[in-house]
Parts: structure tokens; C-alpha cells; sequence
């Protein structure tokens, strides 16, 4: 039976004097180890993104670019009108698989790591809304980009938001996926990401957790995020766990988080200004945010249009995209 770990049994002051010294050496080992992990140097970006599981089952080249003197990592493919596809909290470009072959055949895809997530470098930085906002413009600005239409999931969503109200002009059309609304302490129904965004664990033990047991953690977290557990094969869990076990990782996840109030302040109460075409997609039996999060956001954003996902929980771009994948190009098409 697996067990679960709680932190509160896992302070300072509960190694005592009396401990074993098998037990303290063991501990030492755990430390030194856990230390080595994370001070060690970024590992080489891979040359090719695959793409798991369902057909076709492809190859993509993983390109890099500097954007404030940080490394972005990135995928480009497609010609015609640009795309550019923007994970969740703690996310990276997989959550977006799906779409590199059916939409690559309408737009310009590119699907980015953010900073701090994935292969893209993580600076020591705030990750207030605004640096992302400027890494977001950065990106576009290296690649040429005047313009784009912004698709966010989750939390990817909130940053989606920010730059349409922030920079209106370099946003065509908006698309949100599962997120990201005011509130949204009040509105979360996640255990897992409840956790995650009220814990003040500090950055080191967090670190050290996740590294002894982050495949449990990996595993029950992505059982909220997806509704069909039975897509979640045992390669989708091992990629994703690789993913949290990126050296640097934890720190950036941490700074989004604290970074959340300043989203509510600046930018959640201002979402009904949105004129910018909207289409809102959300998942039926979404365990992060509920539906009725999703429909309250289209009431929000006058215009806007809204499509419900059957059988998808938060991420139904992966779990159905075949349904997401028509609905993005049907709305994102440039009319006749």
C-alpha cells in the first residue's frame, strides 16, 4: 500500500539527540545526495520532443531562444497565422501534444516552456505578472511576432488574460482553457493545488520532499488534473515526474504561487473589460475548477464563447483533443 507523507512530522525540531546513528547517517546521506541533485548544472535541452501514447506519434524539434538573457525552449511548427499555446502551474509544453499535428496544419503553433518551467531556464526572479508578461512579449518580440492569438491553460490562462489587457494589440484572439478566474482561493477545488498554494514550507524542504517522493505526489496530482485514469500510463507518469524532478524547479513553482495575489489585484477584476474575440473551453468534470467556474468567467467576458468538454476534467486539450483540437480551429480560423 502506498504511503502518504505529511510534513508536519518532518521538521527540525523533531530529530532529536536520541535518533539512531544508523538513522542520522542515513538522513545525512538523504541531505547530501538531495543537495548535489539540486545544485547540479541544467541538463542539456533533448534535440526532439515526442509525443506519447495516441497517433500519430511524432518527433519535434526542440528549439531554444534567448529572451532577456534567458533560455526559452520552444516549439515552432506550422505556417499561416501564429499560435502561441501557454501551459498551467507547475506545467510544460507536453500538456500540449496534442495540438502539434492538427493545428500545425492551420497556424503557426508555438508552444513555449515558460521561464522557470520545463527546459527553459530558471532565473531567480519574483515570476510576478508582469516579468511574464515581459518574457511573453520578449519571446514574441525575438521571433518576429507583432501579433498572435493566445490559448491558456490554467494558471496559463491568467497570464493569456494579463496580456490582453495589458497589451491589447499583440493579441488577435483569446482562449481559455480551465482557468483562470477572480477568487481563486474561493473557487479552487482541488485538494492537491489547495495544498500547494497555501503551503509555506520553505524552498529547500519542498525540494528535498519532492525528491524523495515526488513520484507519489506526481501521480495523485495528475489524478485530479485528468478525469480518465485510464490514459495515464505508466510513461505519461514517468515523463511527468521527470519534469518535477528538473534541477531548480521548486523555486519557481513557490514565486508563481506567492506571486497569485498580485494576478487578483492588478488583473481579476478587470476580466469583464475583455473585448477581444474569446472562446472558453472547460472540461465537464474539471476537479480544479467546476463548471460553474468556467460558465461564470463566460457570463464575465461579454461575447465570449463557451464549450463544454464531456469526460475531461482540467486539461481537456490532452484528455479530448480531437473535441478541443475542432473547436480552436473552427474559432481561431480567419473568417472567409
Amino acid at each position: 500500500m502506498k504511503q502518504s507523507f505529511n510534513w508536519n512530522n518532518f521538521e527540525a525540531g523533531s530529530i532529536s539527540a536520541s535518533c539512531r546513528p544508523e538513522r542520522l547517517a542515513l538522513l545525512s546521506l538523504c541531505f547530501v545526495s538531495y543537495f548535489m541533485t539540486a545544485c547540479a548544472q541544467p541538463l542539456q535541452i533533448p534535440p526532439y520532443f515526442e509525443t506519447l501514447e495516441r497517433p500519430p506519434i511524432e518527433r519535434i524539434p526542440i528549439k531554444t531562444v534567448l529572451v532577456h538573457d534567458q533560455r526559452i525552449a520552444y516549439l515552432d511548427v506550422g505556417t499561416g497565422p501564429p499560435v502561441i499555446l501557454i501551459h498551467g502551474f507547475g506545467g510544460s509544453m507536453w500538456q500540449w501534444e496534442h495540438q502539434q499535428h492538427a493545428l500545425s496544419e492551420h497556424f503557426r503553433i508555438l508552444t513555449l516552456d515558460l521561464p522557470g518551467s520545463g527546459l527553459s531556464d530558471k532565473p531567480d526572479i519574483d515570476y510576478l505578472p508582469d516579468q511574464m508578461m515581459d518574457f511573453c512579449i520578449g519571446f514574441m518580440d525575438v521571433l518576429q511576432i507583432p501579433h498572435a492569438t493566445l490559448v491558456g491553460n490554467s494558471m496559463g490562462a491568467g497570464l493569456a488574460i494579463g496580456m490582453t489587457l495589458t497589451h491589447p494589440t499583440r493579441v488577435d484572439k483569446l482562449v481559455l482553457i480551465g482557468g483562470l478566474p477572480s477568487h481563486v482561493m474561493a473557487k479552487l477545488t482541488s485538494r492537491s493545488f489547495r495544498q500547494a498554494l497555501e503551503s509555506r514550507a520553505p524552498a529547500w524542504l519542498v525540494s528535498f520532499g519532492n525528491w524523495l517522493f515526488g513520484g507519489l505526489v506526481t501521480e495523485s496530482v495528475l489524478k485530479e488534473i485528468v478525469h480518465d485514469h485510464n490514459l495515464l500510463t505508466p510513461a505519461v507518469i514517468e515523463r511527468s515526474n521527470r519534469n518535477r524532478q528538473r534541477p531548480g524547479i521548486i523555486k519557481p513553482i513557490l514565486a508563481v504561487r506567492n506571486a497569485l495575489p498580485s494576478w487578483e489585484a492588478d488583473f481579476a477584476p478587470h476580466i469583464s473589460s475583455i473585448t477581444h474575440p474569446t472562446l472558453i473551453i472547460w472540461g465537464e468534470n474539471d476537479r480544479v475548477f467546476p463548471m460553474v467556474v468556467g460558465e461564470e468567467l463566460h457570463y464575465r467576458i461579454r461575447g465570449s464563447t463557451f464549450v463544454k468538454i464531456p469526460d475531461a476534467g482540467h486539461m481537456p486539450q490532452w484528455e479530448r483533443p480531437d473535441l478541443v483540437n475542432r473547436s480552436l480551429i473552427a474559432y481561431i480560423q480567419p473568417s472567409p
